[in-house]
C-alpha cells in the first residue's frame, strides 16, 4: 500500500491552525484545496488566496474562524453560492461546503447539492487543481490526490478529473482555463482533453465577454503568450473570440509576390514585447497592432502587396473589439487605439534621415506614451536576417536619442502653445472665432516645424506677424 504523502510544511501559516480548530469545534472535516496546494508543490510564489472546503457548511466554518481570530475579521457571505470569504494577514480565504454539481446544457451555473470531499474533487476542472491537504487533527497535512494530480504536475500535463467532454460542456470557461494554465505553467494539455476542447469549442457561446477577457488577460500576462494563442487558434476558440486576429492567418501569392503571415508575426511581436514590459495594455497593443491589415490588403502590379491605412482602420477596429468583449472603454482602450494608429510612425522615421521636426511631431502626437510606442516598434522587428535586425535596432536607437535631445531642447511633449486662446482674444479684443484657432494652430505648427523655438517671446512675435497678415491689429499691448 502506498504511503500517504504529508505536507505539513505547506500549512505552517497560523491561519490553518485556526481553521483546523474551528472545524473541530463544529465537528466538520476541512481541507485546503486547489491553487494553493498546486502552487506549493510547484514551488511557485505563495498565493495570496486560499480555498478551504468543508464537509459541511462553509459559511458556518468561516464565521467560526472569524470568531477565533484575534482581529475578528468581517465575513462576506454569499448565500446563493454557499460560500463565504474573510481576509486575514493580507490573505483572502474562501470557504465552501463540499458539493456535487449537475448542469443544464444552456448554462454554466450548476445545480448544487451537499456532497463529500470526493464529490467536490470530482467537480474540479483539472487534476492539478483537485489536490487537497487535510486540516483534520488526526490526518493534518495529509495529501488527498484521487486523480494522480501530483504525477500530472511532475509530467507537466493538464488533464480533467472526469471525461473531458463532460467537464468542458458543463462549464465551457474551463476550455479557456486549460489553455491559460498550459500557457502560464508551460504545461501540455493531454491529447483527449485537447481534442475535446476542439469538439466543444462552440460551447464558449454561453460564456460572457468579461469571463473570456479575464482568461485572455492572464494568457497575455504569461511569459510567452503565443503558446496560449496558438492553442486557442488550433482548437477553434480564437476564431470565436477574435476573428479579426485569425483573419490575418493567410498568405497570398500573385505573380510571384507574397506577403508575410501577419497572424504569426503578431504573436511573435507579443512574445517580443513581453521581454520588455509587464503592461497588459501595451501587450494588447502588440497583439492588435496589425489587425487592420486583413481588410486593407490590396495587390498592385507596381507595388505588390499593400496595406494602406491599416493603422487607422485598426484603431477603429480596436474600439469594436473592446465593445464586443465588454472590455473597458476608458483610457485603457484609448491607449491601445493610439498605439495601433501610431504603430508605424517610428518605423518610417527609422528608415530615413531623422529630422528634428519629424521627431517633434512624433513626441507631440504620442505625448506621455512615446516610450511605450518605441517599445512596441522595437518588438515589431521580427526579421530573421541578423544584419537587418541589427540595422533596424540601431536606427531605433538613433530615433530614441533624437527624442531625448529634441525633448530636452523644445519641451514639446504634451505641450500647450506658449500663447493661449484667451490671451489672443484679449490682445486683439476678439470674441471666440475661427481666427483665434487659426493663429493658435499656426503657432503650434511653427514650433513643431522648428520655425520658432517653444518660447513665449518668439511665439508672440510670430503671432503678431501672422495676425497682421490676417488684417488683425493689436488692441491691448502686452
Amino acid at each position: 500500500m502506498t504511503e500517504t504523502p504529508i505536507y505539513k510544511e505547506a500549512i505552517t501559516h497560523p491561519i490553518f491552525e485556526y481553521i483546523s480548530k474551528a472545524a473541530e469545534s463544529l465537528n466538520v472535516d476541512s481541507y485546503v484545496i486547489g491553487g494553493f496546494v498546486r502552487d506549493f508543490l510547484l514551488k511557485r510564489d505563495s498565493k495570496k488566496d486560499i480555498d478551504i472546503v468543508a464537509v459541511g457548511s462553509g459559511i458556518e466554518l468561516a464565521l467560526k474562524v472569524s470568531e477565533l481570530l484575534p482581529n475578528k475579521p468581517k465575513v462576506q457571505v454569499f448565500k446563493n453560492y454557499g460560500t463565504a470569504m474573510l481576509r486575514y494577514d493580507d490573505i483572502d480565504i474562501e470557504f465552501v461546503g463540499a458539493r456535487k454539481e449537475s448542469y443544464h446544457f444552456d448554462s454554466r451555473k450548476p445545480v448544487v447539492e451537499d456532497g463529500t470531499l470526493e464529490d467536490d474533487q470530482n467537480r474540479r476542472d483539472f487534476t492539478i487543481n483537485a489536490l487537497a491537504i487535510s486540516l483534520k487533527k488526526e490526518t493534518y497535512g495529509e495529501l488527498v490526490d484521487p486523480f494522480n494530480g501530483v504525477t500530472d504536475l511532475e509530467n507537466k500535463i493538464i488533464r480533467t478529473p472526469l471525461d473531458p467532454d463532460i467537464t468542458y460542456s458543463d462549464d465551457p470557461l474551463r476550455m479557456m482555463r486549460a489553455i491559460r494554465f498550459a500557457t502560464q505553467l508551460d504545461f501540455m494539455i493531454e491529447q483527449n482533453s485537447l481534442d475535446s476542447i476542439t469538439t466543444n469549442h462552440q460551447r464558449l457561446e454561453i460564456i460572457s465577454g468579461e469571463r473570456i477577457v479575464d482568461e485572455l488577460n492572464k494568457i497575455l500576462m504569461a511569459k510567452k503568450p503565443s503558446k496560449g494563442f496558438l492553442l486557442l487558434y488550433k482548437t477553434g476558440l480564437l476564431d470565436m473570440i477574435l476573428p479579426e486576429l485569425t483573419a490575418l492567418n493567410q498568405v497570398e501569392e500573385i505573380e510571384g509576390h507574397t506577403h508575410k503571415n501577419n497572424f504569426y508575426h503578431s504573436l511573435e511581436v507579443v512574445d517580443n514585447i513581453c521581454e520588455n514590459t509587464d503592461d497588459l495594455w501595451l501587450r494588447w497593443s502588440a497583439l492588435l497592432h496589425d489587425i487592420g491589415k486583413a481588410p486593407t490588403k490590396r495587390f498592385s502590379k507596381k507595388q505588390g502587396w499593400t496595406f494602406h491605412g491599416h493603422e487607422f482602420l485598426g484603431g477603429k477596429m480596436v474600439k469594436k473589439i473592446f465593445m464586443r468583449l465588454h472590455m473597458p472603454l476608458n483610457q485603457k482602450m484609448k491607449f491601445v487605439q493610439k498605439m495601433v494608429i501610431m504603430s508605424s510612425r517610428p518605423i518610417v522615421l527609422a528608415q530615413k534621415e531623422v529630422t528634428d521636426s519629424a521627431v517633434r511631431r512624433l513626441v507631440f502626437d504620442a505625448g506621455e506614451n512615446v516610450e511605450d510606442l518605441m517599445t512596441l516598434c522595437e518588438a515589431d522587428i521580427t526579421t530573421k536576417n541578423p544584419s537587418k535586425f541589427k540595422k533596424y535596432h540601431n536606427n531605433f536607437k538613433i530615433v530614441r536619442d533624437k527624442i531625448v535631445e529634441v525633448e530636452e531642447r523644445d519641451h514639446v511633449r504634451n505641450f500647450q502653445p506658449p500663447i493661449s486662446g484667451e490671451e489672443i482674444m484679449e490682445i486683439y479684443d476678439l470674441k471666440p472665432c475661427r481666427e483665434i484657432g487659426m493663429i493658435k494652430e499656426a503657432i503650434k505648427e511653427a514650433i513643431l516645424e522648428g520655425v520658432i523655438p517653444n518660447e513665449y517671446d518668439a511665439a508672440y512675435e510670430f503671432m503678431v506677424a501672422k495676425a497682421s497678415k490676417m488684417g488683425l491689429e493689436i488692441v491691448n499691448k502686452k
